[in-house]
């Protein structure tokens, strides 16, 4: 599916007087698919007519990403990306997901499982995670290797830095994080970069990468919330990415109990763009299993 379709196909949810861009589709169980940075749901697309037919697939551009309104002055937090996600989910009438995540994603739903042990132990109603999926992404900050790029951009010069950034240095920069041998086409690159600069999108990359400074901020709290929580989790990992790649999936092996992880030799960064297969089997192995442990009575599908 082409970045025209993707876009015709989506609808729109005001979230605090700002237009988010999501897709909707399917019937089911429903799996809830967050981006990375600095892409969009866009990212899902290749994966979107296998998991359709069996799940409800809810997959937004969080705000300053896709499709969605990318305020230039606004101060982004990794915070109120998981209320906008709650939000949208509550207008919808959804109480309860499964959660595939990438990238920044797995931080917003560290913080979403932080919430739901606060809402266990208060005796409060609130979103249900049934089950989350972790692709490449920063879930412990002390291991995470952050390209130049970002590492500028998240410094005094990011303004500048984000002003200058085109398409070609975009796309050298975008390579380098896949595997060797599953590196994007020159259209798939051109789609990425025309999602990352819709209504100017690029000029905002310096206030995008504020992430990486809440994961530090927030650190104690989210690495508790994997470790203390009773929701199964796995780690679907690209071990060729050089940004949160093998690195990562030995220190989630370090702190979390009981880890759960595929590794997926040879692929980078977004796994479910260079072997959407691979991830496709991952996900709905453990999705069924989680399944199971929710009604015990349920055989295999």
């Amino acid at each position: 599916m082409n970045l025209n379709d993707w876009k015709q196909a989506g609808k729109t949810f005001l979230f605090e007087g700002h237009r988010i861009f999501y897709r909707d589709e399917g019937a089911g169980d429903v799996l809830l698919c967050l981006h990375g940075f600095p892409t969009s749901s866009w990212d899902w697309s290749r994966l979107w007519p296998e998991l359709t037919p069996r799940f409800r697939v809810i997959a937004p551009d969080l705000l300053g990403y896709g499709f969605s309104d990318k305020p230039s002055k606004h101060v982004y937090s990794i915070l109120e990306q998981a209320t906008l996600t709650e939000r949208l989910l509550e207008s919808l009438g959804v109480t309860r997901v499964h959660v595939l995540s990438h990238d920044f994603g797995v931080s917003v739903v560290q913080e979403l499982l932080a919430r739901q042990l606060e809402h266990e132990q208060a005796g409060r109603q609130g979103l249900e995670l049934r089950s989350s999926c972790f692709l490449n992404g920063g879930l412990f900050p002390e291991v995470y290797q952050p390209r130049l790029i970002q590492r500028l951009l998240a410094g005094p010069v990011g303004p500048l830095v984000a002003r200058l950034v085109n398409q070609r240095s975009f796309e050298r920069s975008f390579n380098a994080i896949f595997g060797e041998k599953t590196r994007p086409s020159k259209q798939a690159l051109a789609e990425f970069w025309e999602a990352i600069t819709y209504n100017d999108g690029s000029r905002i990359s310096h206030r995008l990468i504020s992430f990486m400074a809440d994961r530090r901020r927030h650190q104690k709290r989210w690495t508790g919330a994997l470790q203390r929580t009773r929701v199964p989790l796995r780690m679907v990992n690209g071990a060729a990415d050089p940004v949160s790649g093998a690195h990562m999936a030995a220190r989630y092996r370090e702190l979390v109990p009981h880890p759960d992880i595929v590794s997926l030799e040879g692929l980078g960064h977004y796994p479910m763009v260079e072997d959407p297969q691979a991830v496709l089997k991952a996900l709905l192995d453990f999705v069924e299993r989680a399944r199971i442990r929710l009604n015990p009575g349920r055989r295999p599908a």
